[in-house]
Parts: C-alpha cells; sequence; structure tokens
C-alpha cells in the first residue's frame, strides 16, 4: 500500500490517539444504503430496498461533527447505487484530510471515470470484495459476470499508479483453499489483498464457518503460506498477530472482548448509531457515550472477527506500532519480489 504524507499521518494519528484516551471511536463505518447489486451467500443485505429514508450528503457533515473519527469506512449495501457518493465524501473529509476514508464496494457499478472522481472526492482507499480467483466469485455473489468486470476494471485503474485498491477475501468453508490463489490474483492485477473472516451471526448461517479439523487445517497451511510472502512488504495489508488472531477465531468458534461501541461504531443509513452492523441495539447521534455504557460495558458478543475488529482489537502500543507505524510514514514505499507465490 502506499504512504500516507507525513502531514497528513500526523493528523490522523493525533486524532486517533486523542480518540482512545476520551472513548470516541476511532473507526466509523457508514452505511450510506441497505440496497445492493448482489445477493451474497454470507451477508444479510441484497437487492434493493427502501432507501427513502436514507441520510441526505449534508447530514455527514453533523455526524463527523460530533464523532471525530480518524478513519471513515463507507460502505452498504453497494455505495455506489448512490448517484451522490461524490458528495457524501466531500462532506466527511475535512480540510485537513482526515478522516481517512475507506470505499467498501463490490465494485459492480465501478468505471474509471467514477474511481477518478471518488478519489477527487476525497476516497483515501477502495476495498473490493473478492472470494474466489475466478468466476466461482459471481456464484458466491449472486451476480453473474461480475468477476469478469472485475478482471477488466481492476487492472485498468490500478495501471493508473494511486497503489489504493485493496481485494478483500472473506474467508469462508467455501474458499478458505483459494487463501493464495485469491493472493496470486492480486498480484497478477498489480493490487493490495486483505483477508477478514467470515461470522454466522450476520445470516445465522453456520454452513460457511470453519467447523471442521481439515478446514482449519486448510486455513493453517494457507495463512502460513501467506505469512512468508509478506517480507516486510505491504502488498497483504493484514498484519501477522491479525491472521494468528483469524485463525484462533476458527479453532475456538469466537473471540471475545469485542469493543465495538466504544473503539468502532456503524451509522445506519437512516442515522442511527448502532455498536457493529450485526447489533440492532440503535441509539441517536449523541448517545455514544450511553451505547458504551449500556452496551459495550456489557458485551459477551464473540461471533465475529471482521477487518474493522481486526485492526482495532490491540493494545494502544500494538495499535500504534502495527496500524500506524507501518502505513503512515513518509518512507518510500519498498520494491520487493514477494508477490510471486512459492
Amino acid at each position: 500500500m502506499r504512504r500516507v504524507p507525513l502531514g497528513e499521518s500526523i493528523k490522523i494519528i493525533a486524532q486517533g490517539s486523542l480518540n482512545w484516551f476520551t472513548d470516541r471511536p476511532i473507526v466509523v463505518s457508514f452505511e450510506v444504503t441497505d440496497s445492493c447489486t448482489c445477493y451474497c451467500k454470507h451477508c444479510d443485505h441484497g437487492g434493493p430496498r427502501d432507501d427513502s429514508k436514507v441520510l441526505k450528503p449534508a447530514d455527514y457533515k453533523k455526524y463527523m461533527k460530533v464523532l471525530h473519527p480518524c478513519v471513515v469506512q463507507v460502505s452498504g449495501g453497494e455505495p455506489l447505487m448512490r448517484k451522490d457518493l461524490d458528495e457524501i465524501i466531500r462532506n466527511i473529509k475535512s480540510d485537513s484530510g482526515v478522516p481517512y476514508i475507506i470505499l467498501v464496494s463490490n465494485w459492480s457499478l465501478m468505471t474509471e471515470e467514477r474511481y477518478l472522481q471518488l478519489k477527487q472526492a476525497g476516497a483515501d482507499e477502495f476495498c473490493v470484495s473478492l472470494d474466489f480467483p475466478d468466476e466461482r466469485h459471481d456464484e458466491f455473489r449472486g451476480l453473474p459476470g461480475l468477476y469478469r468486470h472485475l478482471s477488466q476494471i481492476v487492472p485498468k485503474v490500478a495501471a493508473l499508479g494511486y497503489d489504493d485498491i485493496v481485494m478483500n477475501n472473506c474467508i469462508t468453508s467455501a474458499n478458505v483453499a483459494e487463501v493464495n490463489a485469491v493472493a496470486d490474483k492480486a498480484a497478477e492485477w498489480g493490487v493490495n489483498i486483505n483477508f477478514s473472516a467470515y461470522s454466522p451471526r450476520r445470516t445465522g448461517c453456520r454452513d460457511y464457518f470453519l467447523n471442521t479439523s481439515e478446514q482449519l487445517s486448510v486455513l493453517n497451511e494457507g495463512l502460513s503460506k501467506i505469512k512468508k510472502r509478506m517480507n516486510g512488504s505491504h502488498w497483504i495489508t493484514n498484519n501477522v498477530s491479525t491472521l494468528d488472531a483469524t485463525i484462533r477465531y476458527f479453532s475456538s468458534g469466537g473471540i471475545p472482548a469485542c469493543k465495538a461501541g466504544l473503539r468502532w461504531l456503524v451509522v445506519t443509513s437512516d442515522g442511527a448509531l448502532q455498536p457493529c452492523s450485526m447489533q440492532f441495539k440503535r441509539y441517536g447521534l449523541h448517545e455514544q457515550a450511553r451505547m458504551v455504557e449500556e452496551f459495550t460495558r456489557n458485551n459477551t458478543c464473540d461471533q465475529c472477527y471482521v477487518s474493522i475488529r481486526s485492526y482495532l482489537d490491540k493494545t494502544f502500543p500494538q495499535l500504534v506500532h502495527e496500524n500506524v507505524s507501518e502505513f503512515f510514514s513518509f518512507k518510500p514505499r519498498m520494491k520487493d519480489n514477494c508477490r510471486a507465490s512459492s
């Protein structure tokens, strides 16, 4: 991944540190729509929804003034279904360059023109779902032709040289054997790769959880190879500790001590605050402190290890070392030959 300029890095680090010690969220995920172009097997969203009550672009500025996150995820549903997405991002981004904005999308509606428009509006990183390194991705996402579209648009946009595209592979029982093949595909397309873990809480279905010793063995072997391929470079954006915790999550059936509502939270498409996208206790804009007292302090849920949690489920020194010093600096990107599978 590209390095964030030093001046912007300092602002992000400063805001994140302040939020940590004042019990404000470091990351906020804005679900700008509940509608989606896909019908994914591992997701509780899918297809068109009633978007008549979604927040207007100008509303997001009000949420930013109250919550002050240093990182924002813009997601859905499928956020590219919002015709006014550029304007939403402009209202989230401040003149100082904070927050760091990650657009989470399936890219079914992405074009080169729209990519450049979203970059100009203030998007810093594009996180793109990739479950399989071939047309099996279409079947899992319920959208024929999606993989072919990705195989064309991702390399085309990557060739522009901004180094801001991250393919996200959600590990399930269906694709656990494909983690290195997906990494190979990301390398072929000239982009980065991130691994996250399936949560059965979203749909209530445990079929895609890793339920057998054979599946866990395949996961261990696959992620061991991934860790060897990292070798000090950043095209695989996970930390080693996160990959190790992913193995523990699947092996034990969950990870306790979730800090949803405190370290991160979700703003729903109609403006409610939720601890996460899978906990539906709703709060008002000015009620994050009440959320922490009522929900976070008593939260016993251990059923996810999604990306947003995996990056923040750390001690403060570890967070700074792993998720800040490695990616936010003035050092040039290292050239490496570690993308090739071995």
